[in-house]
């Protein structure tokens, strides 16, 4: 059967953030991690449906300690908010799941002007990764989980045109964007290595998992019979979110679990138990990913001092 949600150890006197936790698989992560006794902060864009996420889980795990803040990926400003309120409140940092994302959108621009894609997906989460990076190198044993896709594949990065301006193909920038992931991943994984941090930086993917994400771009555009096409695929082809958060789970908890790993789904990477999944060369590259890293520190404003290579 592999590894479940069962097999996590026991999270208690941990602190774990969790991005887009009011729904899919950020709900489920959320949700699991409290169930083992870790404290969940979950960091929505919109409280209202975070409201709601919390209400579902205290009610499948009474006496759970979670916390609801308000963080929208899309806006730098948002992102300072939110690490400067949680820095001020918290004192330690586990577990820093970095899961929210969009995917195959319309062309759209974030508040600061970046593909949305790429702005939501990579940079939001750039910045946010390095606004908490003292609580995270402060805290024994820390971990930082991107949630990328094996959808990667489609595309990898093209450093001249990270914004997708010389012509916006939306699966082409969901690739770029879940590379620049795993490319971050790497980069950062190197830093910390360097560093000699014991923080493990690592990357994961769901498959083919059931959520919302296969509607958000064509029901923004008012594409109903793509959206019910959308959905039947989910209901013939996906796992359920209940599984396709087990890699990001496995990654966040699982001892021994190394720096700039990839879990994925083991059966042919589309669903099944945790397992270490394959990825295109491109995203092992060094030389792709310090100037991505450069490129993210001057588009965000967010500098890695005690990363400094």
């Amino acid at each position: 059967m592999g590894w479940t949600a069962y097999d996590i150890p026991d999270q208690s006197g941990r602190t774990a953030v969790v991005t887009g936790a009011n729904s899919g698989l950020g709900l489920v992560t959320a949700r699991e991690l409290a169930r083992r006794g870790a404290r969940v902060v979950l960091a929505c864009r919109s409280t209202e449906r975070g409201e709601a996420a919390v209400e579902l889980i205290r009610g499948a795990v009474p006496g759970a300690e979670l916390e609801l803040r308000a963080l929208d990926l899309g806006s730098l400003e948002s992102v300072r908010e939110f690490a400067a309120g949680f820095v001020r409140e918290h004192q330690r940092l586990d577990l820093l799941v970095n899961n929210a994302g969009v995917m195959a959108l319309p062309h759209v621009l974030t508040k600061d002007g970046f593909e949305s894609q790429f702005g939501v997906n990579h940079l939001g989460h750039f910045a946010l990764t390095g606004q908490l990076l003292p609580l995270l190198l402060d805290t024994p044993a820390a971990r930082v989980i991107t949630v990328s896709s094996g959808l990667h594949v489609l595309s990898n990065i093209d450093i001249a045109d990270l914004n997708s301006e010389r012509g916006y193909r939306r699966w082409i920038a969901y690739g770029r964007s879940k590379t620049a992931n795993l490319l971050f991943t790497h980069e950062l994984a190197r830093r910390l290595a360097a560093a000699g941090s014991d923080v493990v930086a690592a990357a994961a993917h769901p498959g083919y998992a059931s959520t919302n994400l296969q509607t958000a771009g064509v029901r923004m555009e008012g594409r109903k019979a793509a959206e019910r096409f959308a959905l039947l695929g989910n209901r013939i082809f996906a796992q359920p979110a209940e599984d396709g958060a087990l890699p990001a789970l496995f990654a966040a908890t699982s001892p021994g679990v190394t720096p700039d790993s990839f879990t994925g789904p083991r059966v042919l990477q589309w669903r099944g138990a945790p397992a270490r999944s394959w990825r295109a060369p491109w995203t092992l590259n060094d030389t792709a990913g310090e100037r991505l890293w450069t490129a993210s520190e001057e588009l965000t404003g967010v500098h890695y001092g005690a990363l400094s290579l």
